[in-house]
Order: C-alpha cells, then sequence, then structure tokens
C-alpha cells in the first residue's frame, strides 16, 4: 500500500488515499466535496424526476390494466382500490415491506452512521430497523385473526375503544405519515440538488408527481406491482456499490489498512489535511467540533471506527430501535400491507421482508460509508448530515455513472416509499374521516373519488411542507431523530390493543397524550441542561434526542399499563372486534372461510411469534454482544464482516426479486395466455380470452349465483 510523504502548513503526514497523484489534486484543499458544484448537469435531474416518474406511472398503470383485462378480474372497487383484494402472497408482501421501508434515510442516513461511528453506525441502523418489522408481524397475523375486514389501523381503534381514541390515534398516524414522506423528500431534493444542480424547491415539488399519478389511478394493487419493480433496482446497485467498493477497486484489507491510517493523524495533521492553499484550516468549525472525519472517533474504543464499541453507536442505536417502532407500528401504510395479505402469507411476508431489508442499510452503508472515512473524501459534517455520503463516495469510484446509479436508487426509493405513504393517507381519510364522520352511507365510488383526490393533494402538500422544513434549517438527519419524540407514545397502546384483552380506551388516550407531552418537555429540557439554550442545533444532539425518543415510549407504556391494570381493566372480547367494521361493497375476497381458518391462524401466530422474538434477541443482543471480545477488529474479523454483508445483499436480492415471479407464475401465465389468444387474431372481446375465476362473491349474493361460472369453467376444461 502506498505510503507517500505529504507536506501542508508545515506539517509532515502520510498522504490520504484521496490525495494519490491519480487524482490529480483533485481534492487538496476542498473544504466539501460537491463545493456547490453538481457532478450532473440539470438535464439528469428532470430525466429522472420527471421521466422516471412517467414511465413508472405509465409502466405500472399499464401492468394493472393487462393484469384486469387478461386475467378475469376487471373490477376495481374501492374495497380493492385499498386493499389489494387481501391476497398478497408471501413474496409481493416481502417486496412491499422492503420498499416502505426502504426510505431515502435507508440510503443516505445510514452511511452517515457510518461515516460518524464506523462499522456500529451500519449494523445499528440495520438491526435497530429491522425488528419492528419481525415483531409487526405478530400483529399483522393478529389483524388477520380479529379484524379480518378492516381498512385502516384507526377503524379498529374505532371498533374498540371509541371516538376519543379514534381521534387521538388518527393524529399520531398522520403525524407518522407526514414525518415519513417529509423526510423522503428532505432526502431526496438535498441528493438531486446536490448531484444535478435542481433547484431544491422545485425538486420538492416535482419528485411527489410520480407517485401522484400511478397511485390515484391502480390504488394498493398499482403500489405494490410498482414496489417490487423498484425494489429490484434499488437491489441492482446494491450489488453494484458493493462490488465496485470490495471487489473491483479495494478489497477489505485495503479498507482496513485506510481506516487505520484516518485514526492514525493527530490534530495538527488534520488540519493541516483539511487547509486551504493559504493556510487556513477549515479542520474545526466555530464551536471547535470536527468537520470533517479525520484522526480518532470520540467515544470509540482507541478512536477506532473498526469496533463495536461505541457509545454514540449503541446511543444512536438505541434511538433509531425507539423512533423506528413508531414509524413502523403507527404508521397506516404496514396495517395496509398486512390487511392486503392473504393470512396464510402475512406472518411469513413480515418476516422474510424483514431479513431482505436488513441487507440494505448493512451492505449499503458497510461499503460506500466506510469508504468514504477511509479514502478520506473531503465530506464535511453538513454534507454528511444532509445524506449525502453515497453520492459522494459513488461519484468519487465511478464518476457521472455512480451518481446517475445512487441517483436512480434514491428516486426508486422515494416513489414506493412515498406511493405507500399516500395511499395510507387516503384510506385513513376516507374511511376514518370521510366516512365514520361526513358520509357514513358513502358508496364505493364516493370512497374512490375522495381516495384519488386525497392522494393528489397530500402529494401536493408534502412538497410544500418539505421546502418549509428546509427553510427552518431541518435536515433529513434532524428529523430521523426527532420522529420518535412525536409519535412513540403510541406504539404501545396499539400494541395492547390488538394483544391484550384488558387494554383500557381511556388509559390509551391518556397515555398517548401523556407520553407525548412528556417526550417533548424532556427533549427541551435536556437541550436546555446540556448546551444552555435550545435551538435546532442543541435540540438535535443525541443524547438529547435519546432522552426525547426514551420518555415518549417508557412513560405511555408504563401509563397505559397502570391505568389498565388497576384503574379501568377491561375484559374485552376479541371475537366481536370485527364486527363492528364494516366494509362498502360487500366484497368478500380474502375473507372467505378459507381465509378465515381460525386453526391456521393461530399456528401462524406461533410461527411468527416465536421467530419474531428470537431474531429480535439475536439481532439487538447476541451479535452485538459476540463482536465485543473482538475489540478492535482484526484484520480478518473485517473481512469476514465485510462478506457477511456482501453475501446477505446479494442473497437479499435474489430471494426478493425471484420468488414474487415464482409464487405468481399461474397468474402471469394466465395473463400471458390471455395475450397470447389475443393477440393471435380470435375474434370477440379480449376478455372471452381471459382465463377466468370466479366473480367476488358478496355478502349478499346467493352462493348458487356463481355455480354456473363454475360449470362453464369446468366444461371449457374437459373440451380442452
Amino acid at each position: 500500500m502506498d505510503e507517500r510523504m505529504c507536506e501542508r502548513m508545515g506539517v509532515t503526514f502520510v498522504c490520504p488515499e484521496s490525495w494519490n497523484p491519480v487524482y490529480e489534486g483533485e481534492y487538496i484543499g476542498k473544504d466539501s466535496y460537491f463545493g456547490g458544484e453538481s457532478p450532473l448537469s440539470k438535464a439528469v435531474g428532470y430525466i429522472v424526476v420527471i421521466g422516471f416518474g412517467a414511465f413508472f406511472s405509465l409502466f405500472t398503470t399499464l401492468v394493472v390494466y393487462i393484469e384486469k383485462l387478461f386475467s378475469g378480474n376487471a373490477t376495481i372497487t374501492s374495497e380493492h382500490f385499498n386493499t389489494a383484494g387481501r391476497m398478497v402472497k408471501t413474496g409481493l408482501t416481502a417486496s412491499v415491506i422492503v420498499s416502505q421501508w426502504t426510505w431515502a434515510a435507508t440510503l443516505l442516513q445510514s452511511s452517515n452512521v457510518a461515516w460518524n461511528f464506523g462499522v456500529s453506525g451500519p449494523f445499528w441502523y440495520a438491526s435497530g430497523a429491522t425488528i419492528q418489522i419481525l415483531l409487526f408481524g405478530v400483529l399483522a397475523i393478529s389483524l388477520k385473526d380479529v379484524a379480518p375486514s378492516a381498512h385502516t389501523m384507526c377503524e379498529i381503534v374505532r371498533a374498540r375503544w371509541g371516538k376519543a381514541a379514534h381521534l387521538t390515534f388518527l393524529f399520531f398516524a398522520f403525524c407518522a405519515n407526514i414525518i415519513v414522506t417529509s423526510m423522503l423528500l428532505l432526502g431526496g431534493a438535498a441528493t438531486v440538488e446536490a448531484l444535478t444542480g435542481m433547484n431544491y424547491e422545485l425538486a420538492s415539488f416535482l419528485i411527489p408527481w410520480g407517485v401522484i399519478l400511478y397511485t390515484s389511478a391502480g390504488g394498493l394493487k398499482a403500489t405494490f406491482l410498482a414496489s417490487y419493480f423498484h425494489t429490484m433496482i434499488i437491489f441492482a446497485v446494491l450489488i453494484t456499490m458493493i462490488t465496485v467498493v470490495y471487489i473491483k477497486v479495494y478489497s477489505s484489507n485495503m479498507i482496513y489498512a485506510f481506516l487505520d491510517r484516518t485514526i492514525s493523524y493527530t490534530p495538527e495533521q488534520c488540519e493541516a489535511i483539511y487547509s486551504t492553499d493559504e493556510g487556513t484550516s477549515f479542520f474545526l468549525n466555530s464551536d471547535g467540533d470536527k468537520t470533517m472525519a479525520c484522526g480518532p472517533v470520540d467515544g470509540n474504543s482507541q478512536g477506532s471506527y473498526l469496533t463495536m464499541l461505541s457509545a454514540d453507536g449503541l446511543m444512536f442505536g438505541i434511538i433509531n430501535i425507539v423512533g423506528n417502532f413508531g414509524t413502523v407500528f403507527v404508521d397506516q401504510s404496514y396495517w395496509q400491507s398486512a390487511i392486503a395479505a392473504r393470512p396464510s402469507s402475512a406472518a411469513k411476508g413480515y418476516l422474510l421482508g424483514g431479513i431482505c431489508w436488513f441487507a440494505i442499510p448493512f451492505s449499503l452503508a458497510t461499503s460506500l460509508g466506510l469508504a468514504s472515512t477511509a479514502l478520506m473524501l473531503p465530506i464535511n459534517s453538513g454534507e454528511a448530515g444532509s445524506g449525502l455520503v453515497p453520492p459522494a463516495v459513488a461519484d468519487h469510484l465511478l464518476g457521472d455513472a455512480g451518481a446517475v446509479l445512487i441517483l436512480i436508487m434514491l428516486f426508486m426509493a422515494i416513489v414506493s416509499t412515498g406511493s405507500a405513504e399516500s395511499i395510507a393517507v387516503s384510506s385513513l381519510i376516507a374511511y376514518d374521516i370521510y366516512r365514520e364522520y361526513f358520509n357514513p352511507e358513502a358508496t364505493g365510488k364516493q370512497i374512490l373519488w375522495v381516495s384519488r383526490i386525497v392522494i393528489v393533494c397530500f402529494g401536493i402538500f408534502m412538497g410544500l411542507f418539505s421546502i418549509a422544513l428546509n427553510a427552518m434549517g431541518l435536515n433529513l438527519g434532524w428529523v430521523y431523530l426527532f420522529m420518535g419524540v412525536v409519535i412513540g407514545s403510541a406504539v404501545i397502546p396499539l400494541w395492547n390493543m390488538m394483544t391484550w384483552d384488558k387494554a383500557s380506551g381511556k388509559g390509551a388516550v391518556i397515555a398517548a397524550w401523556s407520553g407525548f407531552v412528556l417526550a417533548i418537555i424532556g427533549w427541551l429540557v435536556a437541550a436546555q441542561i446540556q448546551s444552555g439554550s435550545i435551538s435546532v442545533s442543541t435540540l438535535g444532539a443525541n443524547e438529547v434526542m435519546l432522552s426525547g425518543n426514551l420518555i415518549a415510549i417508557l412513560s405511555s407504556g408504563l401509563i397505559h399499563y397502570v391505568y389498565s391494570k388497576f384503574v379501568d381493566p377491561q375484559d374485552y372480547d376479541f371475537s366481536t372486534l370485527d364486527s363492528n367494521i364494516h366494509l362498502v361493497e360487500e366484497d368478500m375476497r380474502g375473507l372467505g372461510p378459507e381465509e378465515q381458518d381460525k386453526d391456521e391462524l393461530r399456528r401462524a401466530k406461533r410461527w411468527i411469534t416465536r421467530r419474531g422474538y428470537l431474531l429480535t434477541f439475536v439481532l439487538i443482543l447476541v451479535w452485538p454482544i459476540l463482536s465485543i471480545p473482538a475489540q478492535i477488529f482484526t484484520e480478518s474479523y473485517f473481512a469476514f464482516w465485510v462478506l457477511v454483508s456482501i453475501a446477505w445483499g446479494f442473497g437479499a436480492a435474489i430471494t426478493i426479486s425471484l420468488l414474487p415471479l415464482f409464487e405468481s407464475q399461474t397468474e402471469i401465465g394466465r395473463v400471458f395466455s390471455g395475450m397470447w389468444n389475443y393477440v393471435t387474431g380470435k375474434s370477440g372481446d379480449a376478455q372471452e380470452y381471459a382465463e377466468e375465476e370466479p366473480p367476488a362473491k358478496t355478502v349478499d349474493e346467493p352462493e348458487v349465483a356463481a355455480e354456473p361460472a363454475k360449470d362453464e369453467a369446468a366444461k371449457d376444461e374437459e373440451t380442452a
């Protein structure tokens, strides 16, 4: 490895890898990587934001139309628009979970914590946000058991606990949707601006339109199909980046040596490395804090990036765990995916989705995030906090092609999660506000109309809201840490609602609001105590955010338990819950006796409960504890760590890409068969050649109504 010596400001040091002569001094004296200059033209930004948005809107709408036309299912009811027929299989459910849970923050913030804390950052990001998906599988199967007719989580709240609780949890549900969408646009618009020079405000406004078009046209089914394609593209870019960093350009041993070199520099050497040609250092800001990754890491064992013994990394992990419970358990989009899944697929889909999703932040940040500090690229703390580590490293390694790949990957994450959030908000407003409080006798057409209008309005609102957040000086990292303070207090009451017969509705309302107020107070007080002032900067400190997050979830859990146990204990009969939830068009797809087999549901619940708890235990306790004896990773230990990240990335990519196709081969075959018959010249309407299924049964429709269709299908088979 090159050990050339360099001198700057009268200080001698081993040259950083980014000062390699091959780069012709490109990074010497730079106080930021992008420095206001974009590696790509504005035209590329418009092509991705508008072109990709339009392409996926047309493509997804066309796929949904073809599927309807040639599979014998040409009707989109309001029920189907918002539940996808409640018959989604395991592979597609897992793919959708991966897609929904892959935010802009997943791709950007995970590398930021690697830039800050080293190897512990990617691990705590991945494990701290995987366990919620694993545990939500328990709620998913409980929902299929006790409330199979539900459209939204707030409908279940209303059915069990009444109006006050319904309005309370509607507030927290909307907060979750708005915070998640804010992070999508904050990270997305900042990256689009940095990579292409496209105006931030314009990017914030245009990005949602790629979501609005196909979501409003095809509903949840279109969202699911689009999410599958988005997930495949995300994994394709992920595998490319892993391969480039650890196989094509560098190796684990080289990155290990570079990381060791990064922490070997003294403060004087770091100031010299990060200085202008005139001799002015920008290594420290006005507060004396480091702006660049150089020298030992504060709070890490021996100041190393190559250790799990990181105080700040662990603190981030706790914040991550608490905050993400809120954004899964309080986010309607995850309940909607559970509602859409087949009962037999709900538990397995969430477990598989969680395991596959782990690879995205873990593998991506272990490659791009660690490479940023190993190579000592001039990425400053402001750029890292805005999520610009991955695009900077990709641009460094692959030039314009790398920047384009990250831009496409990011856009896929934004539109897939954005579409899920849009359909979630539309369902909440259509069923929990419009139908509940304004038009209890709403027809399916009216529900559809409201859902589509809301999707358009929400997209426009979120574009404007993200612009406002940026103007307030809030970046992606700040909002990510803040989310648990706002919505964490709703988590345990919602869990209790689905799993505890003694859970009190009054207690849930008191716990949610009390936890919220206490968290805000604790958060503000912590900032005042630690820094002596309250500002965006002091409120965003790790210790301050940790206090607010913990107060939110723990105080509400304690209050709800005490109130339900000693003040207002209930003895709720879960078998009565579904009778208080009413369908609009009585579309019974996914609600037949086969899907409501209680024995099968009990087995599925046992299956996911055991595996969900076991994997949570492994990811949060066993894995970190086993890494403690290693202290500072050796070269071989780090090589094994990297191997695990590569294998997990490739395995997840293969599984999530092929399983949905394998499970849906019959449906795909039916569509292609209908298309082939139509194209090869048979006369008549295209639907005559679809291999039809019996029409969806309704509550009011006699059982015998479907028999003639069945008899005709049987005759056709005999003739064939």
